[in-house]
C-alpha cells in the first residue's frame, strides 16, 4: 500500500474547467423537459404573492447587453423570491407596434402605400413575431426562468382589447380632447412624438436679431419705433402673430447715434446687444415696463397685413436675446399658451414633412425648413439687425435621430392637467430604488404637459373614435367597450378591414347623424399607451399576477417612458399607481465609459459572450456591478468576472472533493460538538447567510457579489481550507476532527450553492448533481436558506476576530522571517510568541491547536517581558521564527521532534504512526511503499 493512499485526499467528479458555453444548454434542456419553472409554481402555491412585472423590450433585433442587464436582473430578483417563501410568476413581455417596425419593413422594400393595408399590418405582424421568437431564444440562453410559453405581446387580441379599455375609462372620465396645440413633430418619420420619445442633441443654429414696426404704439411709443427680437428658428417668423415680453422687467427706448430709427430692448440687456448692433454710441430715449407695453401693435416684418400684438408672458427672461420673444402659436407651447390667452392665430406654415407649406407664401413654399435662412434674410432687409451661428441643446426623434421642430396639428390628447395632483400623490406612495428616482418621476410628472396620443402611423391600435356626420367625436362606454370585445375576437386589424357603421354597437345612433352615417379615427395610439396599459392587459387579466405589481424594474430612461406612461394611465383608471416600488438602472457603457453603437464597433452580444464565457460569467457581471449608476462592460472586463467566477467555482470543487465520504445522516456533527474554530465558521455562514438574504430582499446584487467574493477568498481560501487540509487530510478518515471540519464544509456548500443559484443557476445545478444526499433533484426547487441564532455567537466572533489580527501579525512576522531565508514555507518554522496577559487569556478561551491555525510546525508561547531585541513586535505581542526541531514526516509534511524511520519502512511523526496502526494495520504488516 502506498502511504499517500493513508491520506484522505478529495476526491469528486466536478471538473475545474467549467465549459458553460457547451454545458449551459444542456441544463436548460434539462430544465425545460423537467418544467422547472412550473414545479416551483407549483410549490410555491398559496404562499406569499410577490409580482415583478415585465416592462416589454421592443420585438426588433437580437437582444443586447443592455436587455442582458435588465432580463437577467429581473430573474435574480424573481428566483431569490421564489426560494425564500413567494410565489414569483413572472410573465415576460414584448412591445410590438410602431415606426421601427414600419421602417424594417420598408428597408427591406415593402411599400406600405401600394399594398392593401391588412396585407402591410399583416407583414408587420409576422415581421414582430419573428422577432419575439428571435429576442425569446436569446433570453432563454441566459438562463432566464419565465413563462415563456405564454408571454404578453402587445399585438395580441385580448392585449389589445384591455388596452382599448383602458382608453375608454380615460375617455369616460373626460380626461380624453382633441386639440390643435403644438406638438413633438418628426418631420423623418411624419408623427406626432410623445416627450419619451425625445432625445437631445447640441447644434449649430443661425439666429437672428430682427426688427419689427411699431404700428399703434398706444400713446406710449412713437411713430419710427421697433421692437428687437430674437430667434434661433428663423422659419417660425413664418408664422409669428405677436411680440411677448415680461410683464415685470423694464425696458428702454435706444436712439443710437447712426441710425434714423429707435428700438426697443430689455434696459438688461443693452450694453450687451450695442457692440453686436454696431451702435457705438445711443441715447436712452425712455423707459417702460413690461406691463405698459401689452396691446401695442406691430407690423410683420415682410407682411404689412399681418399684425403683430405685443402680448406679455412670464416665460421671458432676459438671459438671452432681447427680452422679447416673438410669438408663433403654432410652433411652440410657451407660445401656444401665451397666444391662446390673446386670441393669436394658430399658423402652420410647415407640412407634415418639414417642407414650407402654401401659408408660408409663394417665396418659401417648398423648401424644406432648415433650409430657409437666406429667404429669411432677403424678406428682412435692413430690419434684421444682426446675426450669429450659435450651439445649443435641441430635441431630436429617438428612433430617426434627426431633429424635430414643434407644429400645431390636430391631435388626441390624454390629459395629465386634469388629475396632476392625484399622480403626485401617488408618487409619494412609491418605493424609489435608488431613492432619488422619486424626485425625479415626481419632477417630471410635475411639470409635463399633457401627451398626446395619437400617431400618424398605421402599425399600432387604433384609435376607437368615431365621428357622426356634424363632426362630433364619439368614444361612450358603449361604443368603446363594444369595439374592445371586437378587437379580443378579431384582432385589431378590424378597424381597418370594416365599416365605421360595422365596427358600431347593433343599432348604435347618435343625433349628429340624422342619415346614418359615420367615419373613423385614422390615427394609431402611440406605442408608450400600448406599454403604459399592461397593468391591465397583464397584471390585472391574468389570474396569477396581482395589480399593482410589487415592482417594475427598467433602465433610468424609464422615468419618462414606461414609468410614466403606465403610472398615469393607472391612476387616470383607477386612482392608484400600477406598481408598489420602482427599480431603474443606469445604461451599459463600453469599457472606456463611452455609449455602445454599431459605428464605434464597441457593442458587445450576449449571444457572443455566452459562447465565448457562458451565460453565467454575464450573469456574475450582473451582480458585480453597481446598477445605480451607469455600468462599463468589455470583454476584458467579462475576462476579469470570469476569474473570480474560477476562485468561487475551485472552492465549492474543493468543498465537494472533501466531503465524498460524508453522509450527513451519519457522520454529521452537532454545533456543541464541533471545535472552537468549526463553530467560528458556522458563525461566519450564518452572518453570510443573513447578509446576502438581506441584499436579496432589497435587489442589492453588489453587496451580494463582495460578500460572497470575500467569505470564498478571505474566509475560506485564505483561512479555514488553508490550514484544514492538515486536518481532512492527514486525520484518520472517521476521526472527530476530521467530521467536524466535514460537517462545516457541507453546510458551507449546501448553502452557498443555494445562495448563489439566483445568479448562477446553471453552476449551482451542476454543483447540486454531486449533491447526492439532498432531497430536491433541482437546486432550484429547494428554499434559500435562513439564518440561525447561534448560542453565544457574539462573543465566538469577538474572540476570533482578536484572533485575526494576532493572525495577520504572526503570518507578518513569518513573511520576513521567509524573505530572510530562515524558513521556506511555514511548516518549516518554530513560532515563539511573546505574549502580553490579554493575549495569552485569547488564545487560550479559544480552546484550539494554535500551531494548526497558523500553519506551523512548532509554537512556543513565553511572556512578552521576554522578547529578544530582534523579535518582530505588536502593541502587546512579539514574534521569533526560527526553523522547527526534527524531521519531515513523510505523511504530515509537518517537522517532528518524533518524526522517524518507522519498522514498517516510513518515516512519520507520533502522531502519523498512531493513525496507521489503528487504520491500516495490514499495511503496517506488510510495510509501506513510500514512492509518489
Amino acid at each position: 500500500m502506498k502511504l499517500k493512499e493513508t491520506l484522505n485526499l478529495g476526491k469528486t467528479a466536478f471538473p475545474m474547467r467549467a465549459g458553460l458555453p457547451n454545458k449551459e444548454p444542456q441544463w436548460q434542456a434539462a430544465w425545460e423537459e423537467a418544467a422547472i419553472y412550473q414545479k416551483r409554481q407549483e410549490l410555491n402555491e398559496g404562499k406569499p404573492s410577490f409580482h415583478l412585472h415585465d416592462g416589454p423590450p421592443y420585438a426588433n433585433g437580437n437582444i443586447h447587453v443592455g436587455h442582458a442587464l435588465n432580463k437577467i436582473s429581473k430573474d435574480i430578483i424573481v428566483r431569490s423570491k421564489s426560494m425564500s417563501g413567494f410565489s414569483a410568476p413572472f410573465v415576460p413581455g414584448w412591445d410590438t407596434h410602431g415606426l421601427p417596425i414600419e421602417q424594417v419593413l420598408a428597408k427591406k422594400g415593402v411599400k406600405r402605400k401600394e399594398l392593401d393595408l391588412a396585407d402591410y399590418l399583416d407583414q408587420c405582424r409576422q415581421y414582430a413575431l419573428s422577432q419575439v421568437d428571435k429576442q425569446r431564444d436569446d433570453f432563454k440562453r441566459l438562463g432566464i426562468s419565465a413563462e415563456w410559453d405564454n408571454p404578453y405581446i402587445t399585438l395580441d387580441p385580448e392585449f389589445e382589447a384591455d388596452q382599448i379599455r383602458v382608453f375608454g375609462a380615460m375617455a369616460e372620465k373626460g380626461y380624453i380632447y382633441r386639440g390643435a396645440k403644438p406638438v413633438y413633430w418628426s418631420w423623418s418619420s411624419e408623427s406626432a412624438l410623445a416627450e419619451a420619445e425625445i432625445e437631445y442633441h447640441d447644434i449649430d443654429s443661425t439666429s437672428l436679431y430682427y426688427a419689427n414696426k411699431v404700428t399703434d404704439g398706444k400713446g406710449v411709443l412713437d411713430s419710427n419705433t421697433y421692437i428687437v427680437v430674437w430667434t434661433t428658428t428663423p422659419f417660425t417668423i413664418t408664422a409669428s402673430r405677436g411680440l411677448t415680453v415680461g410683464a415685470d422687467l423694464d425696458y428702454v427706448v435706444v436712439k443710437p447715434q447712426n441710425d434714423s430709427r429707435q428700438f426697443v430692448v430689455a434696459e438688461a440687456l443693452v450694453d450687451r446687444l450695442a457692440p453686436t448692433f454696431g451702435w457705438e454710441s445711443f441715447e436712452l430715449v425712455s423707459h417702460h415696463k413690461g406691463s405698459a407695453l401689452e396691446y401695442i401693435v406691430t407690423e410683420h416684418p415682410w407682411d404689412e397685413a399681418v399684425e403683430e400684438l405685443v402680448i406679455l408672458g412670464d416665460h421671458v427672461t432676459t438671459d438671452s436675446g432681447t427680452g422679447i420673444v416673438h410669438t408663433a402659436p403654432s410652433f411652440g407651447e410657451d407660445d401656444y399658451n401665451v397666444g391662446m390667452a390673446y386670441g393669436l392665430e394658430v399658423y402652420v406654415t410647415v407640412d407634415e414633412r418639414g417642407l414650407m407649406n402654401e401659408l408660408a407664401g409663394p417665396d418659401f413654399e417648398g423648401q424644406f425648413y432648415d433650409k430657409v435662412v437666406p429667404t429669411v434674410l432677403e424678406k428682412l432687409g435692413d430690419l434684421l439687425l444682426a446675426k450669429e451661428v450659435i450651439t445649443h441643446s435641441y430635441p431630436f426623434d429617438w428612433r430617426t435621430k434627426k431633429p424635430i421642430i414643434w407644429r400645431a396639428v390636430p391631435q388626441w390628447f390624454a390629459s395629465v392637467s386634469k388629475f396632476r395632483q392625484d399622480i403626485l400623490d401617488e408618487i409619494d406612495k412609491t418605493a424609489f430604488h435608488p431613492s432619488w428616482g422619486k424626485t425625479r418621476l415626481y419632477n417630471m410628472i410635475r411639470d409635463r404637459g399633457d401627451w398626446v396620443i395619437s400617431r400618424q402611423r398605421s402599425w399600432g391600435v387604433p384609435l376607437p373614435i368615431f365621428y357622426a356626420e356634424d363632426g362630433t367625436a364619439i368614444m361612450t362606454k358603449e361604443v368603446t367597450d363594444h369595439v374592445a370585445d371586437l378587437f379580443a375576437k378579431h384582432g385589431s386589424v378590424i378597424w381597418w378591414q370594416r365599416d365605421a357603421k360595422d365596427l358600431l354597437p347593433p343599432g348604435f345612433s347618435h343625433p349628429g347623424s340624422p342619415n346614418g352615417d359615420f367615419t373613423k379615427e385614422t390615427d394609431i395610439m402611440d406605442v408608450w399607451f400600448d406599454s403604459g396599459s399592461s397593468w391591465n392587459g397583464v397584471m390585472n387579466a391574468r389570474s396569477n399576477l396581482a395589480y399593482p405589481a410589487d415592482l417594475y424594474l427598467e433602465g433610468s430612461d424609464q422615468y419618462r417612458g414606461w414609468f410614466n406612461s403606465s403610472l398615469i394611465t393607472s391612476v387616470a383608471v383607477n386612482g392608484h399607481a400600477p406598481y408598489k416600488s420602482i427599480l431603474s438602472q443606469g445604461f451599459v457603457l463600453d469599457g472606456k465609459g463611452e455609449k455602445m453603437s454599431k459605428s464605434k464597433g464597441n457593442i458587445i452580444s450576449p449571444n457572443d459572450v455566452a459562447k465565448q464565457y457562458g451565460a453565467d460569467i454575464l450573469r456574475l457581471w450582473v451582480a458585480s456591478v453597481d446598477t445605480d449608476n451607469d455600468v462599463r462592460v468589455s470583454m476584458d472586463i467579462l475576462g476579469q468576472v470570469s476569474e473570480t467566477y474560477r476562485k468561487i467555482r475551485n472552492t465549492l470543487r474543493f468543498l465537494l472533493a472533501n466531503t465524498h465520504d460524508y453522509k450527513p445522516s451519519v457522520d454529521a456533527v452537532g454545533y456543541q460538538a464541533l471545535g472552537a474554530v468549526d463553530k467560528y465558521m458556522m458563525i461566519k455562514t450564518n452572518q453570510l447567510v443573513a447578509s446576502i438574504n438581506q441584499a436579496y430582499e432589497v435587489y442589492d446584487f453588489m453587496t451580494i457579489y463582495k460578500a460572497v467574493v470575500n467569505f470564498v477568498t478571505v474566509d475560506l481560501s485564505a483561512f479555514y481550507l488553508d490550514f484544514a487540509k492538515d486536518v481532512v487530510y492527514i486525520e484518520a478518515a472517521n476521526s472527530l476532527e476530521r467530521r467536524r471540519m466535514q460537517t462545516v464544509f457541507y453546510d458551507i456548500l449546501v448553502k452557498l450553492t443555494k445562495l448563489l443559484t439566483p445568479i448562477l443557476p446553471h453552476t449551482a445545478e451542476e454543483i447540486w448533481s454531486y449533491l447526492e444526499h439532498e432531497e430536491q433533484a433541482y437546486v432550484q426547487l429547494a428554499e434559500l436558506p435562513v439564518a440561525g441564532d447561534f448560542e453565544g455567537q457574539e462573543a465566538i466572533l469577538e474572540e476570533w476576530e482578536a484572533f485575526m489580527v494576532f493572525r495577520a501579525q504572526a503570518q507578518k512576522a513569518l513573511e520576513e522571517a521567509r524573505n530572510a531565508k530562515v524558513i521556506g514555507k511555514s511548516l518549516e518554522a518554530h513560532l515563539t510568541v511573546y505574549a502580553s496577559q490579554a493575549v495569552k487569556t485569547l488564545l487560550a478561551s479559544l480552546d484550539s491547536d494554535i500551531a494548526l491555525l497558523l500553519i506551523v510546525s512548532q509554537l512556543t508561547i513565553l511572556d512578552e517581558a521576554d522578547k529578544p531585541a530582534d523579535a518582530v513586535a505588536f502593541d502587546g505581542v512579539a514574534f521569533k521564527v526560527e526553523r522547527a526541531d526534527g524531521d519531515v514526516c513523510e505523511r504530515s509534511r509537518r517537522i517532528d521532534p518524533t518524526t522517524r524511520m518507522r519498522s514498517y519502512g516510513v518515516k512519520v511523526c507520533d502522531a502519523s504512526a498512531k493513525i496507521l496502526e489503528e487504520n491500516f494495520p495490514e499495511a503496517v504488516a506488510e510495510g509501506f511503499d513510500v514512492s509518489v
